[in-house]
């Protein structure tokens, strides 16, 4: 426990010290200096903006130190996640170039966690979670503090059909980063394995967590809330919820079709999730939205 407290602490020092760093006047910026504000840009949250800036902050610090191995990790990093995201058009050349630096960077630096954790979202993105889980237990063992690496091992857990393994390490990631962009992210995770093994109450509690103000608010946590609070014959909030979700998705009509095509698209990583993983959201998730009223098609 105080290992993780210290943890924690480190872990919310270093996210303010690099917010500090980055916005400290530099008349002539070196590679750290770059690589500071793309991190800084980066911990912004999931836009196409900030996913730019950070990218051309990265570039940047390759620009001045082409064998960085940290500049080519983190250039790499930003651009799986705005794959996951979804804020780019171009999905496969994003990823061919995270690879590619990220081979890079192991091999001038095997030893360095982030390279192994990236590697591991590049084999998840493209439904490779077997080959995956080690490179993020590898990260784990070199650097204990690395709260990504844990919560995307929980995520390839869930696709391979371990759920139970599921949320210690999502609850472990957010205790070591409790203040992540991303930790919605992490909590909505959490949600989905209550939700999936019936447990609803405990679901709508990490769902609503997932929707706090500071958070995005994610048009797929409103379908999970739909499916939840009709689970709980509470039409009315599910109807709320529903509408949100359409709102979010710009007045477009959704179907169980719709909702199943979007989760299935590749670069969700859902669409790779064994059939166990699936037969539970047949019988919860997909239940709860078509009691909720969501058509068929």
């Amino acid at each position: 426990m105080q290992d993780e407290i210290t943890r924690a602490i480190a872990g919310a020092l270093n996210a303010q010290l690099i917010a500090a760093e980055a916005a400290r006047p530099t008349d002539h910026p070196d590679a750290l200096d770059y690589i500071l504000r793309g991190r800084a840009a980066a911990d912004k949250g999931w836009t196409r903006e900030n996913y730019q800036r950070a990218i051309s902050f990265f570039e940047q610090a390759l620009t001045l130190n082409p064998r960085s191995a940290e500049a080519q990790t983190l250039l790499a990093n930003v651009l799986v996640a705005r794959v996951f995201r979804e804020q780019t058009d171009a999905m496969a050349a994003d990823l061919a170039r995270a690879d590619e630096l990220v081979e890079g960077s192991l091999a001038a630096s095997p030893g360095y966690a982030l390279a192994h954790s990236v590697k591991g979202d590049i084999l998840r993105i493209q439904g490779r979670c077997p080959e995956a889980i080690p490179e993020f237990e590898r990260a784990i063992a070199i650097n204990p503090n690395l709260a990504a690496a844990y919560g995307n091992l929980g995520r390839c857990k869930f696709l391979t059909g371990s759920i139970d393994e599921v949320i210690p390490l999502e609850e472990l990631a957010v205790r070591l980063s409790p203040r992540d962009p991303y930790v919605g992210t992490l909590y909505t995770r959490i949600g989905t394995v209550h939700l999936l093994q019936s447990r609803t109450e405990e679901a709508l509690v990490w769902f609503k967590k997932a929707l706090l103000p500071a958070r995005p608010s994610l048009r797929g946590v409103h379908l999970f809330l739909a499916s939840a609070y009709a689970l709980k014959d509470e039409p009315e909030r599910a109807a709320f919820e529903l509408a949100e979700a359409r709102r979010l998705s710009g007045g477009d009509t959704l179907s169980i079709a719709w909702v199943k095509a979007n989760l299935s698209r590749p670069e969700t990583s859902w669409s790779y999730a064994v059939p166990k993983i699936r037969a539970l959201y047949e019988t919860t998730f997909y239940a709860g939205l078509r009691k909720a009223g969501m058509p068929e098609e």
